[in-house]
């Protein structure tokens, strides 16, 4: 192999798979949402955290009205 021709199999423009991970992450990510980051950050353990409180909510709201168990049990 030579090593000056390297260079020019690295196509990044028309081929931008090639790009490093998270250079294309970051790339896709802009493009799709049109900013580099989102405006909350957030961790998955959050996330979780906030559908879980989100689900246990509904499952309250519903058990007030009368509809379903609080439980979660059908029966």
């Amino acid at each position: 192999m030579n090593p000056k021709k390297l260079g020019g199999l690295d196509n990044h423009r028309q081929e931008p798979w090639k790009q490093p991970l998270p250079e294309f992450i970051a790339r896709l990510y802009a493009k799709r949402f049109g900013k580099d980051v989102p405006d909350i950050v957030r961790s998955i353990e959050d996330t979780i955290a906030m559908k879980l409180a989100k689900k246990k909510a509904r499952r309250a709201a519903k058990a007030a009205a009368g509809r379903v168990p609080a439980t979660g049990t059908t029966g």
